[in-house]
């Protein structure tokens, strides 16, 4: 018999819930009955009783419920956890087979039904973040079982820094959950080796969700002179110069973005010219100068906007650097060109490259478009799984 608070929620929450969105926000709650504690679990029906799913609630958060099941006879023991980590592991094992599984995001969220989790591999070391407050009371189940399913893992950290911590009522915490170890972990992507700094670089360390982009621009970078932009570890530029370019330019305004990438060179013997500089007013000085010196250029530039309010201005700041790239590069250069955040719909950025390439008086010629690495599942019926957009063209 289950005996979970239940929550009853407006039409609006019913019908987004009926179709698979895992979210119930706080103005969509009509009322409570039972008694609970912020990150418990409760039921969720509609105003006629209709079971909707089970979530975590959470009166501090805007999202008030976060579904996690919506399979009435759920008991939602350890067993439960211990089979949820297992499908999400045995899909990786599917997608990203051998040298891959080393290497790639094992947890991705609501994406595999773990709201707020997030658990990236770097070969025997795990590094989660929890921003949801129902994950942080169940996260030693989870990691338990993780560590059950991977023998061979060492270390798990904890990079759980982030703001919206705060806002779920949850304190900051980083740390070792199990193992331990100097921060420091080396790691093997397409053929190409990175030091990964997992307790003070950004994120959880590296960004995993670019992996097969990085190796499409490899893959046509030779005999090209590459400008990469917003290099942070110098992957794109890596994969480019493995890939035979002629010479590749990496920028970025961060210093110890362009210490961690020239190291990331040197241990792979590969030569690249790192310049620290706003890659704004690089590619602008480049303009000035009418300094046509490269045929293939890259954008990975960080999230412009997080919410919806700012953006429109970042459309402006997508626009600015597309036009300047696209102005940059000669009549049969390449582009390869990226937006990392959800509110970016593609549409909105594909909508910002036609003004672009009209403004520059180029056409785009699309090779590929592309999106997050399959260990970033991006779920349909979850618009937010779904944030990576990545085309190359060529400038004709």
């Amino acid at each position: 018999m289950r005996d979970y608070p239940v929550v009853t929620v407006t039409e609006k929450a019913e019908k987004s819930a009926c179709g698979g969105h895992p979210w119930v926000y706080a103005d969509e709650v009509i009322n409570v009955t039972g008694e609970y504690k912020n990150g418990d679990i409760v039921d969720i029906r509609s105003r006629k009783g209709k079971y909707l799913g089970t979530g975590f609630i959470n009166d501090n958060s805007k999202i008030r419920i976060r579904i996690i099941s919506r399979n009435a006879n759920d008991k939602f023991d350890d067993a439960f956890w211990a089979r949820r980590v297992k499908y999400a592991l045995d899909y990786r094992r599917t997608i990203m087979p051998g040298e891959d599984f080393s290497c790639c995001r094992l947890i991705f969220g609501e994406a595999d039904g773990f709201p707020g989790l997030t658990v990236d591999r770097f070969e025997n070391v795990l590094v989660a973040e929890v921003l949801s407050l129902g994950i942080e009371q169940k996260k030693s189940v989870i990691y338990d079982a993780l560590l059950s399913e991977l023998p061979e893992i060492t270390a798990l950290y904890e990079r759980s820094d982030s703001d919206i911590r705060t806002l779920e009522g949850m304190e900051k915490h980083c740390g070792f959950c199990f193992g331990g170890g100097d921060g420091f972990v080396t790691i093997k992507e397409n053929g190409i080796l990175y030091n990964v700094d997992y307790i003070n670089g950004q994120k959880t360390g590296f960004f995993l969700d670019q992996k097969y982009n990085r190796a499409a621009v490899g893959k046509i970078a030779k005999g090209k002179r590459v400008l990469d932009c917003f290099t942070h570890t110098g992957a794109f530029a890596l994969n480019a110069a493995k890939g035979g370019a002629e010479s590749v330019t990496a920028v970025d305004i961060s210093e110890k973005a362009i210490d961690d990438a020239r190291k990331n060179a040197e241990q792979n013997n590969l030569i690249v010219n790192f310049v620290c500089a706003d890659v704004f007013d690089y590619l602008t000085k480049l303009y000035k100068e009418n300094n046509k010196i490269y045929d293939f250029i890259i954008l990975d530039p960080p999230a412009f906007t997080k919410s919806r309010d700012t953006i429109k201005d970042a459309m402006r700041g997508y626009k600015e650097i597309n036009l300047k790239a696209m102005r940059l590069l000669p009549r049969g250069g390449y582009l390869a060109t990226c937006s990392c955040s959800h509110f970016m719909r593609d549409s909105i950025f594909c909508q910002m490259l036609h003004a672009a390439a009209e403004d520059a008086g180029v056409s785009l010629r699309q090779i590929e478009a592309r999106q997050q690495a399959p260990d970033h599942p991006i779920l349909w019926n979850v618009p937010e799984t779904d944030y990576l957009k990545f085309y190359i063209f060529q400038i004709v």
